[in-house]
């Protein structure tokens, strides 16, 4: 069979090899302090949410969810229900929960679906962000300026107006919320006597700020999902044998005819750049500032730029395969699913159904998750967009991708390093362990 032949000889295509050098150095007790808080609902406008509710390191660093289930919500991934009464949910988080994997990469200078967050000098501060220039001082890099997002975030983290003072802070101005957020941190004495022991600059709980808190946030997101061992990162350091067959077939056809490596490019296997592919578009979306229409124009929501309209930056792949659904959207449950899309974006449109999408039943909700598709203007528009060209394979060559994208699995990611604290310095309830 020609598909399962040898490798041709690409091995120019080929990124180099990842190594410890290309992702920021972590101090272990800063990585300890941000386990905790990572953990910690404490951060959560009505102390009912953490990071690891939507970051479950049981549900690959996500949530298993298409559209999360954010504040309001009770339980973790496929079972977490939108809550009751005058806490339930009054909007469903607008796109996918991202993985955390290497996020700590030296080379990485853009995050989030729509790239919002990035490293440049617009306001001087040494990011680009929806902060602008009320960003606080002393982020140690990017991950931890986007560990502070979310926390102000209100069907995220931070809660509805009036619930609570955090969520009441951010309708004045986002930063004034962060200051309310550092100083239920430096009340705890378990977290003032650890930010005094991991940062020398911080002698007294007074001098704990919510970079310090983000900055510890991203120490222990670096050190517990910094993942390249997988077989294809073995293969790369020159063991020919790590890979077989068939995933090594998927390999070729990734860098050779399925030119899924034109985006997915480079060490991180992304061009951290921003395509239109055509996800099908449900849920509230995101849209730019004054846009009555329930729709997600991606990339044009930042830059304003139309050549950027449902456009979305592509993502790193390492450990893909524990990350499901898949789109910025998560639209596809599996990898089979996105894989058939991208190699026809103008047919996974037209064939993609709503049963697809992993959405907890919100039925006060109903009428919003696809109320985009009764705009057929809007619809489309987004078809219009599509940037991608069809590129017929066949059932046997997408199952070598597929086996290919699963070789990027690392063999150590469903090993703690940390883990999942018994308790946090807060005394409040930690997200539970899925499996055993």
């Amino acid at each position: 069979m020609v598909l399962l032949a040898a490798v041709p000889a690409f091995a120019d295509d080929l990124p180099r090899p990842l190594t410890p050098d290309d992702f920021i150095a972590v101090d272990p007790a800063q990585a300890k302090l941000g386990q905790l808080l990572f953990y910690d609902r404490i951060l959560s406008g009505n102390r009912n949410i953490a990071c690891s509710t939507c970051h479950h390191p049981d549900l690959g660093t996500a949530d298993g969810l298409s559209l999360g289930i954010g504040e309001g919500g009770e339980g973790l991934g496929a079972e977490r229900t939108a809550g009751t009464g005058e806490n339930r949910i009054r909007k469903r988080i607008p796109r996918n929960a991202p993985g955390l994997w290497n996020l700590g990469a030296r080379d990485l200078h853009t995050i989030f679906h729509d790239g919002r967050l990035s490293v440049a000098d617009t306001y001087e501060n040494g990011f680009n962000s929806p902060a602008e220039e009320w960003l606080p001082e002393g982020l140690d890099n990017l991950l931890a300026a986007q560990a502070i997002f979310p926390l102000v975030a209100q069907f995220e983290m931070a809660g509805n107006p009036k619930e609570n003072e955090v969520a009441g802070a951010i309708h004045q101005r986002m930063d004034y919320a962060w200051p309310i957020l550092s100083d239920r941190v430096r009340h705890i004495p378990a977290y003032a006597e650890g930010f005094a022991g991991a940062y020398d600059h911080i002698m007294t709980a007074e001098d704990i700020t919510i970079a310090d808190i983000a900055n510890a946030l991203s120490a222990f997101m670096i050190w517990e999902w910094t993942s390249f061992d997988s077989p294809f990162d073995a293969y790369l350091a020159g063991d020919e044998t790590a890979l077989e067959s068939m995933e090594k077939a998927g390999m070729a056809l990734f860098y050779g005819k399925a030119k899924c490596s034109t985006c997915h490019a480079g060490p991180l296997m992304t061009d951290q750049q921003f395509h239109a592919i055509g996800l099908p578009p449900f849920g509230p979306g995101r849209t730019r500032r004054f846009d009555p229409m329930v729709r997600d124009v991606g990339r044009m929501g930042e830059s304003d730029a139309l050549e950027d309209a449902y456009a979305f930056k592509t993502p790193m792949l390492r450990n893909v395969a524990l990350t499901a659904p898949y789109g910025h959207n998560g639209a596809y449950p599996t990898l089979e699913g996105i894989v058939r899309h991208h190699l026809d974006p103008a047919r996974g449109f037209e064939t993609w159904t709503p049963d697809m999408a992993a959405l907890p039943d919100v039925p006060w909700l109903a009428h919003v998750d696809f109320m985009v598709w009764q705009d057929s203007r809007e619809i489309a528009r987004q078809r219009a967009a599509i940037t991608l060209q069809p590129n017929l394979m066949s059932d046997a060559g997408i199952d070598a991708i597929v086996a290919f994208l699963e070789a990027l699995t690392g063999r150590s990611a469903h090993e703690d390093k940390l883990g999942v604290p018994a308790s946090v310095p807060s005394g409040l309830p930690v997200d539970p362990r899925l499996t055993p």
